[in-house]
Formats: structure tokens, sequence, C-alpha cells
């Protein structure tokens, strides 16, 4: 069976190779899936894709034309896929719905520390001898009230993280998880007050209809003025120009970023000497208070290691024609 595996890295290739186990044919193509570079797929039963492939009904269409019967998500979120077009093409559909939570959870922590002690700034400071502190001063993480919106794996890892610096957590989520939030001290709140008593506000929720532009306008206007906000979920979550409207008015301290609304044929590529085109990021960067990451939150050996055990587990359910808990 051959397999057509679009956006591949060289950081991402030789771990797909030792899961494979040279089982399967593998096309290693670095072009994101899309009505452009869908037809590279021609002679693959299985298309493996990733968060930037553009999986729309013309694309499936096509593919089952090419003869196509699996399309497995290197990752857990498919908002980038027209799930009733595969369904009407009989096209399996197939993700990893857990690969490593602590490695995008440590991320946002990580990009909260930065960001906070202003330690990429200081980094830069002394390579230059400047080793002037003006400017430098954070805040203690204990004592303070972190949000969590979003209380899955990944969001459950953050929010225990916060809770060893010795942080209050509020947590917001449609399926509020009791039990969990007894054991480890978490208080599940309505949106207002979380916005309202939040110092740090950090967002691991799916990306769909009722979460589209979920921090826009009317979230900024309800939090606090010394707020963190950090995304490292979808880039989707946050309305772009209602960000740099409230970092404009000093409506939020900053905001950490390792994904946004449109990232695709921008994050993952080397820009350096093309430059960018899209004045809404371009904007962000110059803020010195925004800390942004080009969706790497996922990026440790562990996680990269089972995304794509997981991938050819799927790849061989589907070859034993196995229905499991990863199908869409």
């Amino acid at each position: 069976m051959k397999i057509a595996v679009f956006d591949t890295h060289p950081y991402d290739r030789p771990g797909l190779e030792r899961a494979n186990s040279a089982r399967y044919e593998l096309l290693f193509l670095e072009s994101c899936l899309s009505v452009v570079t869908v037809e590279l797929a021609r002679g693959c039963e299985v298309v493996s894709c990733f968060a930037n492939d553009k999986i729309d009904q013309p694309v499936i269409e096509k593919l089952k034309q090419l003869g196509v019967g699996l399309i497995t998500i290197r990752g857990a979120g498919f908002n980038n896929i027209d799930l009733k077009a595969a369904k009407k093409a009989a096209i399996r559909v197939m993700r990893v719905p857990a690969y490593s939570p602590h490695a995008i959870a440590e991320h946002a922590v990580a990009l909260l520390l930065t960001l906070n002690r202003q330690t990429h700034h200081a980094h830069n400071r002394v390579r230059d001898l400047n080793f002037s502190l003006d400017g430098l001063v954070g805040f203690d993480l204990i004592g303070k009230t972190v949000g969590v919106i979003g209380t899955g794996r990944i969001g459950k890892a953050f929010a225990t993280i916060m809770r060893g610096f010795g942080c209050k957590v509020l947590a917001l989520d449609v399926k509020p998880d009791l039990d969990w939030a007894a054991k480890n001290g978490v208080i599940y709140v309505e949106a207002d007050m979380l916005y309202k008593e939040a110092d740090v506000i950090s967002l691991h929720a799916p990306l769909n209809e009722s979460t589209q532009h979920l921090v826009a306008k009317a979230a900024f206007e309800k939090m606090k003025r010394n707020v963190i906000l950090i995304n490292t979920s979808r880039g989707a979550l946050i309305e772009t120009g209602a960000l740099i409207k409230a970092l404009k008015q000093k409506q939020i301290a900053g905001a950490c970023l390792d994904v946004y609304e449109e990232e695709d044929g921008v994050f993952a590529e080397d820009r350096s000497e093309s430059g960018i085109d899209d004045d809404l990021l371009a904007r962000l960067i110059t803020f010195p208070n925004v800390l942004i990451t080009a969706h790497q939150a996922f990026l440790t050996h562990e996680a990269l290691a089972n995304i794509a055990q997981t991938t050819f587990q799927n790849i061989d359910d589907f070859a034993a024609n196995r229905i499991t808990q990863n199908s869409l």
C-alpha cells in the first residue's frame, strides 16, 4: 500500500520512517495538501496530512477519484477537513487524539514565563553587552489566578502545572470534569467570572463553529488590564483584529501565541528573505509584549514519536478494516 505523506519536514520524517518499519511505501511531500497539490496523491490509497493541509470538498472529491480510501491526520485537530464531504465520499478519516498533552502544556508555560520575566529581551541585551535591568520587571506566579478555557488532556496538564506554581485555577468547559477538578483544586466558573478574575488566560479549546473567535472584543473588555493571554490551541479562537486593538489600547498586558488564524503558508516556512504580506501578523510582531512561536508547541521527541506510531496504527487498522476510537 502506498501512502502520500503531505506537509513533511526534516524533523518528522525520521520518526515516520521508524514507525513505518518499511511495511508501507511512503511518498514524502513537502507541500501541503490542497486543491492545487492533490494530484500528487495519484497512485496512493492513503494520504497523511497535518494541521495546515486544506482538505475541503473539492480536495476530497478528487481524492475519491484517485482511489484514496483513508485520510489520516497527524494530530488531534480536524477543523481543516470537511468531514461531511469525506463521509459522502466514503473516505475514512482518522486522527491522533492524544500524542503528548504535556508537550503543548509545557510550551504554553514556557511562553508565559518568557514573556512575564522578559527573558527573551534580557538574552538579546546581554548578547549586545547591555546588562541593564530596566524594563525587565515581571510578577510572581504564586497566588495569581489562572483561567483555563478547555479542559481536555492539554488543558488539564496546563492546569496541573499552574497549580504546582501555587496558582488558583479557574476553568471553563462545555463538559466540566467535576471529579478531576475536585481532586486537583480547580474551580469551574462561567466565562464572565473567568475573564474578570484571571491574571493569566490560556486557551485549550478545539476550533469549531461555537469557538470561532471565542475571544473577541466583548471578551477583551471583560478582562483585567494586567492579564496575559496564551493560545497554543487554534489561531481562530482569537479574533486577531480585536487582539491588536486590545494591545494598542492596553486592555491586556500581553499575549503569547503559538498559533495564528492565518498561519497557513507562513508558519513552518522560512520567510526571512521573501517577507510576509499579512498586515495583521506583521503588526503583532511589532508589539514588545507579544511573544510568537510558529506552531511548535507539539515539537518534542516524545510527541513526534507518538504521532508517528499512532498514524501507522491507524493505517494498519484501515488495512484490516478495523473501526477504532481514532476514527472520525
